[in-house]
This record gives C-alpha cells, structure tokens and sequence, in this order.
C-alpha cells in the first residue's frame, strides 16, 4: 500500500529554503511519512547549529502531520534502513545536480538496494534558490525574505547581526 511508505528527505538545510519546502510539502502527499533527516554535517561548516536547523525544520513544517523532522550523522543510507524506509527523495534543480544526485542514487542502490531514490523537481519559482545562496547574499546584506520562511528570515537576520 503507498500510504505506508516511509521516505527520507536529507540535507543539511543551512538553512531551509522556500525550494526545500516546496518538495517536502509534496512528497508529503506522496509518501504515508516523510522523514526530513537534518545532517549533522561533520564535514562542511555550517552558518546554523545542528540544533538552530532542527528548531527551523520543525517550526516550518510543525502543521503537517505525515512529516518528521530528525537529525543524522553517517551515512544516510544507515539511517533510511533504521527507519525503515523505502524511499530516499533529492531535489534536483538541474543537471549539474542532476549529475550529482544520479552518482549518490547509485550508490546508495548499491549500499541499500531496498531504498528506491526518487528525484524531484522543485516549482519553478523555488528552481535557482540554494542554501549557499541564501547564505552569501544575506551575509552581503541582500534582502533573503523571498527564498526562505519568515521565521527562517528571522533566525538569519538575527545570526547575522550577532
């Protein structure tokens, strides 16, 4: 039964987009639950804490039931398997992506091959918003308010006047 299948949406949300928002929301209503997995990101420095980006995942998706919001460290493939899912969503804004998240989906098939990796996406309004954009402008004091949620907006207006 689709209802009952459990995907995970990762990364690293530094911080979350309005882009990221627009493909969770939907694999929402694709997947019984999604579980949006916030990597703890050892390996890249990050503007928001481990917990500052768990608080805004939750704020921003606290209305919809069928979504999770957890945190991971390691592979993210040990986490979609411990929780059992069947599906791994990734955003795709273009072929430079796109040839990015085809090496991951291939190697996560081949690391889990129960995990199916679907690829999504996002509105075309959301297609050119990334993190690291929203983060470079912001800290060039660029007006972000459009590319992410207003309590989003907040917390990086406040980080960045600290």
């Amino acid at each position: 039964m689709p209802q009952a299948v459990i995907a995970v949406f990762p990364g690293t949300f530094d911080p979350i987009t309005l882009g990221h928002q627009d493909l969770i929301r939907r694999s929402s209503r694709m997947f019984g639950t999604v579980i949006v997995a916030v990597a703890a990101a050892h390996h890249k420095k990050t503007m928001f804490s481990l917990d500052e980006r768990l608080e805004m995942v939750r704020e921003v998706f606290q209305p919809i039931d069928n979504v999770q919001v957890e945190s991971f460290t390691g592979l993210v493939r040990d986490f979609a398997v411990a929780h059992g899912a069947r599906a791994m969503v990734r955003g795709v804004r273009s072929v430079t992506d796109f040839d990015y998240e085809a090496q991951l989906a291939g190697m996560n098939k081949a690391l889990a091959p129960e995990v199916e990796t679907v690829f999504l996406t996002p509105d075309s309004r959301f297609q050119f918003i990334s993190s690291t954009l929203v983060r470079e402008i912001a800290t060039l004091k660029g007006d972000v308010g459009s590319f992410v949620a207003p309590v989003v907006h907040t917390r990086l207006m406040e980080k960045l006047s600290n």
